[in-house]
């Protein structure tokens, strides 16, 4: 018997099918359509075929910036897996209030990533940021002006990562202690007989048995970092002297500032297909039902 006809599926399904198309699909197929043209300042378009991709992979104005993004994506996703690893072992046991400090942890969930760079450029500021006084005051630094952090090209980088480690950690945090938790306690039970001590229990059963949840919270990480706009153009923008440009920051100066529709078409659609191949090889191989068999 069935319980729902096919009409009443098609019609739930509709609104998300059109969403998609609308504000998904389209610009995509837009964005690659547009990527094959040159754009003159009054609008008239130009066939040029595959220049701009070319033109994209030889020329520095793009490299520079990709190399930067991989260095962005590497410091901020490790230190994120590292310390969010950490505090979910930690807020796994029950102890007086972990549940009240869970909570403050998780409150840089609720900001929005702009709110998030424009906070952490007043703290890292030369003139009244709280850090370099903090540093001034425990000794390690002579004054707040020894370290520029945002018009330094040695910190520029680095200090975005800051803000994005602390907006995005109890994420991590959050998906870890999720996996944790949905452990089988009759192993740990089992480890515990057997003699095994915490350390033990963790590096043998607990991370090894929550490896597709490290996996997944890895790739959703390291996708959401490689598209990360708001926080570095609320903080340098991606200065001093594009020292601390991304992707997603050449492309938006691409195409609102010197107006090269095209170009900037070419560079996001490498961004685009990048992350959905990076996308479909991690999750096969994470899922691979046959690979599972065989092991």
């Amino acid at each position: 018997m069935q319980l729902i006809s096919r009409k009443t599926v098609l019609a739930f399904f509709l609104p998300g099918a059109l969403f998609m198309g609308i504000f998904m699909i389209y610009p995509i197929f837009k964005m690659a359509f547009d990527s094959l043209y040159s754009f003159d300042p009054n609008g008239m378009k130009e066939f040029v075929g595959f220049d701009n991709y070319i033109k994209a992979f030889g020329n520095e104005s793009f490299l520079q910036p990709l190399k930067n993004t991989l260095v962005y994506i590497f410091i901020a996703v490790v230190v994120e897996l590292i310390l969010g690893t950490i505090l979910a072992l930690v807020f796994e046991e029950n102890f007086k209030g972990n549940k009240v400090i869970r909570s403050l942890i998780l409150t840089p969930l609720m900001i929005a990533p702009l709110v998030a760079g424009l906070i952490w450029k007043l703290m890292l500021s030369a003139q009244f940021g709280i850090i370099n006084q903090l540093l001034v005051n425990v000794g390690l630094l002579e004054n707040s002006n020894q370290i520029l952090w945002l018009a330094d090209e040695k910190w520029s980088l680095l200090a975005c990562c800051f803000a994005d480690i602390w907006l995005t950690t109890p994420f991590m945090m959050l998906m870890i202690l999720a996996g944790l938790q949905g452990l089988d306690g009759s192993m740990i039970e089992a480890a515990t007989i057997d003699g095994a001590n915490w350390w033990q229990k963790i590096i043998k059963i607990k991370l090894p048995n929550i490896k597709p949840v490290l996996l997944t919270a890895l790739s959703i990480r390291i996708i959401d970092a490689a598209r990360t706009f708001d926080i570095v153009w609320a903080m340098t923008q991606g200065g001093p002297n594009n020292s601390s440009e991304l992707i997603s920051v050449v492309i938006y100066k691409t195409l609102t500032r010197y107006n090269k529709v095209g170009y900037a078409s070419a560079m996001a659609l490498i961004l685009v297909v990048v992350l959905v191949v990076f996308t479909l090889v991690f999750m096969q191989g994470l899922w691979n039902p046959k690979k599972k068999q065989s092991v």
